[in-house]
């Protein structure tokens, strides 16, 4: 446990390093974050903030990992892969959107092409590895289902859910980084608990580097994640949930991703079926800024949010351990 919280410190400190020193460049090189036309009014004083803060937490994660485990295990090493690799891709879209000078990347089948050919890398090497298999545990019970051939397209597009879960909840200051924050700490927790001691070094020392990055992306935001941050947060939640066998728990402790994710699916189906629209703005956080919720309000409501599914998960995983 004491390493674990030397790992939390460490990141905290090296991501707190590395914002000073990577923020005033991004501004340098003119990485200002493009807001949408269709957004809220009150994020147009946002535009030219720096994007692709993303890097900040990366490379402190990797330089911390390397720090206290001395090098890269296989069990540290299959988070990181995704975490970093994912990261790539949204580098591309967020490098794109600076260059076009508006809020459109990659197209939309281009992204989730690359996001699919990594998510498929990972997929089979979980299903051939003897440690994971094409078993998942199911939360609340003590079963484990069995996909067997349906292992590698699920576990595809889980990841796939799970890096837009998380890329849909980065729209306010600091929102997907508290809430991510809560679920790596919960992650940690749950990999101690199992004896899982590199998947817990490597929770541990992305949450602190979220810790310390929220510093500069807590309202008022100094730099944003962008596309760069949210897909490599999504990629190391899943594969972390992956090599536990428990993907179903994102489901719980993701909830917030999870609603954000509804909330778009629900008003593109309601507008293209019935011309009207559920919410005043989807992604749903935009919904309540607009129904006069200051965005550090939002962000504290799902934070709460966000802690309580955790501990419903920590309940439904004694269940099956």
């Amino acid at each position: 446990m004491s390493r674990m919280i030397y790992s939390v410190l460490l990141a905290f400190l090296v991501s707190s390093i590395m914002g000073p020193l990577l923020i005033p460049m991004l501004h340098k090189f003119k990485f200002g974050q493009n807001i949408r036309e269709d957004g809220p009014k009150s994020h147009v004083k946002k535009a030219g903030t720096p994007t692709m803060g993303g890097i900040i937490f990366i490379i402190s994660t990797a330089i911390t990992l390397l720090v206290i485990l001395g090098r890269y295990s296989t069990e540290a090493i299959i988070p990181l892969y995704a975490f970093v690799s994912f990261g790539i891709i949204g580098a591309i879209d967020d490098a794109l959107k600076i260059i076009h000078k508006k809020n459109e990347g990659l197209k939309a089948y281009q992204k989730m092409l690359l996001i699919l050919v990594v998510a498929g890398i990972l997929a089979y090497y979980a299903a051939t590895n003897d440690n994971i298999g094409t078993s998942i545990l199911i939360p609340f019970t003590k079963k484990a289902w069995n996909l067997g051939v349906w292992y590698i397209p699920f576990t595809v597009f889980f990841f796939a859910a799970t890096t837009n879960g998380v890329n849909l909840t980065d729209g306010l200051d600091g929102l997907a980084t508290s809430v991510t924050l809560l679920v790596m700490t919960f992650f940690a927790l749950v990999c101690f608990a199992l004896a899982r001691y590199q998947l817990a070094i490597f929770s541990s020392v992305l949450a602190g580097a979220l810790l310390g990055f929220l510093r500069y992306n807590a309202f008022p935001a100094r730099v944003f994640m962008g596309d760069t941050g949210s897909l490599a947060l999504g990629g190391a939640i899943a594969a972390v949930a992956m090599m536990l066998k428990l993907p179903l728990i994102i489901l719980l402790v993701g909830g917030i991703y999870v609603l954000e994710t509804l909330s778009v699916v629900i008003q593109i189906i309601s507008f293209k079926t019935t011309g009207k629209r559920v919410f005043k703005m989807a992604p749903i956080h935009h919904h309540f800024e607009l129904s006069g919720w200051h965005e550090t309000r939002v962000v504290a409501i799902f934070c709460i949010i966000t802690v309580v599914l955790c501990l419903i998960a920590f309940l439904s995983l004694s269940v099956i351990y």
